[in-house]
């Protein structure tokens, strides 16, 4: 149903509101918990012993019917996210590529392997599936990120539970009929629609094997002592990043603006890889300043159908963008001098302009992920103060040298505290067929895409032969003088 948004009711319903026009989008029920776990329970074992082949080409299918579907999918995401429409079709993309690189993954990292043994027995390794996992996907990237689970998941023989966030639920619900209507069974893969409190629910319940979470590092950490008691389930975490690109030496200050201010504010900020600090040497700063400014200028920002076509949309929702613009006033009382003002044209409405500020003079900078389009600065005196401050985050997801020589990266790469290090490239660069992951307050070294395999089966070993074979060559005693009785 479209029409302008009401006061979510406070029964089971759950209402999603287009950021961009603050209509309602899509209107559902809250679903049960154990209702949505006892079909996964009760679906898993057949899944799980159809042959590997049969479950590919299942996954093959899915990946056709989201190409056919594509448009409609991804101006579903635009409306719902509020991400300009090119973009939202590029996560469409990756959600039909998925298919191919899990298969490749799961291939190369899961496979099963015939080895050499001793006594002339065969030793075998093969994967198993972990059962029944839950999913708690994101809002940003609502069909992309929890896909990256679904995909391997499926692929082993789990079967899964999916939360969408509940900023996103129309297009998690649309990302999981696709599923359906390429034959995985609804048992197999189940979407539970819900709030905080479901995603909870969902995580506490022991009907489930484990968890694949894609979000916040503050959700992270609770999930991760949620888990503190049940070892024997597995938590693979993806969460946020205080992301630095250190400018150094750059022959070309215009390449290099291009690079920062598409780490900073592709999405509207809202990446988890997006840079948040932006590192320079103190006197050699300015043209490069300059230039980012002019981009950050010259970016336009619209709804997702706009004309001409937008740069950027507004943030997920209203509170979002009060919470940037605190964070950004925050920064300003601590000390930090505007370079750019956070903008919000319309205060009903969670458009925001690109924000730099320059934190030089901030005492105790706060560590903290300002998931939007906010920028800040950090002049140093030399290199060994910028690698200082780029690790100077309990975070450790993504980070970048834009310039300098291979030496220089060499130092850089060997220095830098993440999982993902760039050189030349954005922060946001991250390939899908490479593993995604950080340390720190990033995740729990369980990365994720390509190495999603990983999480999703285990290895069992054997020690196989067609014929009982056994021998005691030591520590007997002599037959002939054991007694009846012994």
């Amino acid at each position: 149903m479209v029409g302008k948004a009401k006061e979510e009711p406070a029964a089971a319903t759950l209402t999603s509101i287009e950021p961009a026009t603050g209509e309602v989008l899509w209107t559902g029920q809250v679903g049960d918990v154990d209702s949505e776990i006892g079909k996964a329970r009760a679906a898993w074992a057949s899944w799980a012993a159809r042959p590997l082949a049969v479950r590919t080409e299942t996954l093959r299918r899915f990946a056709n019917v989201a190409l056919a579907q594509k448009d409609r999918f991804a101006d579903l995401i635009a409306r719902e996210t509020g991400k300009p429409l090119w973009e939202a079709a590029t996560e469409v993309d990756a959600v039909i590529r998925k298919v191919d690189i899990s298969v490749r993954a799961y291939s190369e990292r899961s496979s099963q392997r015939r080895l050499e043994g001793e006594m002339s027995a065969r030793l075998a390794l093969r994967h198993k599936p972990h059962g029944v996992l839950a999913v708690l996907g994101p809002f940003n990237f609502p069909a992309h990120l929890p896909n990256g689970h679904i995909v391997p998941a499926l692929l082993a023989g789990n079967s899964v539970v999916f939360k969408p966030s509940d900023k996103t639920p129309a297009s998690g619900e649309y990302l999981v009929g696709l599923f359906h209507q390429a034959g995985v069974p609804e048992g197999v893969l189940c979407c539970l629609q819900g709030g905080v409190e479901t995603g909870r629910g969902l995580a506490a319940h022991p009907g489930i094997d484990g968890l694949l979470f894609t979000g916040s590092a503050r959700a992270g950490v609770e999930l991760h002592r949620l888990f503190a008691e049940t070892p024997h389930k597995i938590l693979a975490l993806e969460m946020g990043g205080n992301n630095p690109i250190v400018v150094w030496d750059a022959p070309d200050a215009y390449a290099a603006a291009i690079m920062v201010v598409q780490s900073a504010f592709l999405s509207s900020g809202q990446r988890c890889t997006a840079a948040r600090r932006l590192i320079v040497q103190d006197g050699a700063h300015e043209e490069l300043l300059g230039q980012i400014v002019r981009l950050a200028q010259r970016l336009i920002i619209g709804e997702p159908h706009a004309k001409p076509v937008p740069y950027m949309g507004p943030v997920i929702d209203n509170r979002a963008a009060e919470h940037l613009q605190g964070g950004f006033l925050d920064l300003m009382l601590k000390g930090g001098r505007p370079i750019k003002h956070l903008d919000r044209p319309r205060e009903d409405m969670p458009f925001l302009s690109p924000a730099i500020i320059d934190v030089t003079a901030v005492q105790k900078r706060p560590d903290v992920e300002l998931f939007g389009p906010i920028l800040q600065v950090i002049r140093v005196p030399d290199f060994d103060a910028a690698l200082h401050e780029a690790n100077a985050t309990r975070y450790g997801l993504s980070a970048s040298l834009i310039g300098g020589s291979p030496q220089l990266y060499d130092r850089f790469w060997a220095n830098i505290h993440a999982g993902i290090i760039n050189w030349n490239k954005p922060t946001t660069g991250a390939p899908s067929n490479a593993p995604f992951g950080g340390i720190g307050l990033s995740g729990n070294h369980r990365p994720s895409a390509y190495y999603a395999a990983d999480y999703c089966a285990y290895p069992v070993v054997s020690s196989e032969s067609e014929q009982p074979r056994g021998a005691i060559g030591i520590g007997l005693s002599d037959i002939a003088s054991i007694t009846p009785d012994e």
